[in-house]
């Protein structure tokens, strides 16, 4: 974790922001789950403070920090509200791809100097027609998490021309990723879940919406910045779940300190003796704040060891890499477990909303469908590891 400072913030600057406007956030819960986003007040001084865009860099103004440091700010966060974790480690992932087209470009999108705010879908929600100069981009795509407070979002598409679908030279269909202006579509008011409510995760539609070439990349393309964190791509989703992980584990300690506040201040319906005075209730903290530990300190000494590798350019960084993608997913699933055991010790008390556990229950286990959580990971690293091979999940 470095404290360089980049553009008047080092690192310690960074986590300071995200300790300093937790408590907003945590205030702001109920208003966050009912309205179904972030208070537009609360997201811009969010914006403010750089915790959509960890990974932007300082090129574009952005704090270009480094994925430990990024680790510790989305934990700060979400011990307060997954939601709003959840939306510095979106946009934080989703953001760090504008390195993919020009400075020029950026500036075109996000301003001058650029307040780059995105969201973005993975999946391929729409067309983009070839055209002269660029292309004619039409679709609707799901899953577009911090679009209320986004400028512009990054999706992509199947490229056609006016014969059809065109295809790469191995016969797989061409993609390409746009990078479109909120504006020029519609958002679509979709998002009603089990958790993670405060996401804004809503769809957007667009018709015929011309697109610059230049505003334009293919994934895995090379960066036009240099520095480690954008070099080479193919570690581009590994630095981008670090954070995944950090939000459910900052998730995970935010229900423990729940159920200890819990714990210690009252009895039950059943019974005055409290619960911190009987015996399973303190197997299962213990239990429950190894599974946090051990967790924890996993992703941070796996990460931090890839992240060296990137930085050196040490050829061991492709097992470096999955061995984190091994931590990422590990420490997803074990805030799960976490948060069943904590909800189960609880009882009755567990189920209202005032006590708050409920909450982290149902973001955690609505976080743990992300593809950062799913057991193909574990499949992902056991086929490295005996030697075999299995396309990454997603991309790489």
């Amino acid at each position: 974790m470095s404290d360089n400072p980049v553009n008047g913030l080092s690192s310690k600057d960074l986590i300071a922001a995200a300790k300093s406007i937790a408590p907003e956030i945590a205030a702001n819960r109920d208003r966050i789950e009912s309205d179904r986003q972030l208070p537009p007040e609360l997201a811009a001084k969010m914006a403010e403070k750089q915790l959509f865009g960890l990974y932007v860099p300082k090129e574009l103004g952005g704090p270009e920090t480094d994925p430990i440091t990024a680790f510790h700010v989305v934990e700060e966060i979400a011990q307060a509200d997954g939601s709003a974790g959840w939306c510095v480690f979106n946009g934080t992932a989703v953001s760090s791809a504008i390195v993919r087209i020009s400075p020029k470009a950026a500036k075109e999108i996000f301003g001058d100097p650029p307040c780059i705010l995105g969201s973005g879908s993975a999946r391929a929600g729409g067309t983009a027609r070839i055209t002269d100069g660029g292309y004619i981009v039409s679709g609707q795509w799901n899953f577009l998490s911090g679009i209320d407070h986004s400028t512009a979002i990054f999706v992509s598409c199947r490229v056609i021309d006016d014969n059809g679908p065109v295809q790469n030279d191995d016969g797989s269909p061409r993609m390409q990723t746009v990078v479109l202006p909120v504006a020029k579509g519609q958002v679509l008011d979709t998002w009603t879940t089990l958790g993670m409510r405060g996401t804004a995760s809503a769809d957007a539609e667009f018709s015929e919406v011309f697109v610059p070439e230049h505003h334009t990349y293919t994934r895995g393309a090379p960066a036009h910045y240099d520095g480690p964190l954008y070099s080479p791509p193919q570690s581009a989703i590994v630095l981008g779940w670090t954070l995944s992980a950090a939000n459910t584990l900052g998730m995970a300690r935010g229900a423990m300190n729940t159920f200890v506040d819990l714990a210690t201040d009252s009895g039950t319906t059943d019974s005055p003796t409290l619960l911190r005075d009987r015996q399973h209730i303190k197997i299962v903290v213990g239990e429950c704040e190894a599974m946090i530990d051990s967790a924890r300190r996993y992703v941070l000494d796996t990460v931090s060891a890839m992240w060296d590798a990137q930085v050196s350019g040490d050829p061991e960084l492709a097992e470096l890499s999955m061995r984190a993608r091994l931590a990422i997913t590990h420490a997803i699933r074990q805030s799960i477990k976490v948060a069943d055991k904590l909800f189960n010790a609880a009882g009755t008390n567990a189920i209202h909303r005032s006590v708050g556990l409920e909450r982290y229950f149902r973001d955690l286990h609505v976080h743990g469908q992300h593809i950062s959580g799913l057991p193909l990971n574990f499949e992902y690293g056991g086929a490295m590891l005996m030697g075999g091979t299995l396309p990454a999940s997603l991309y790489t």
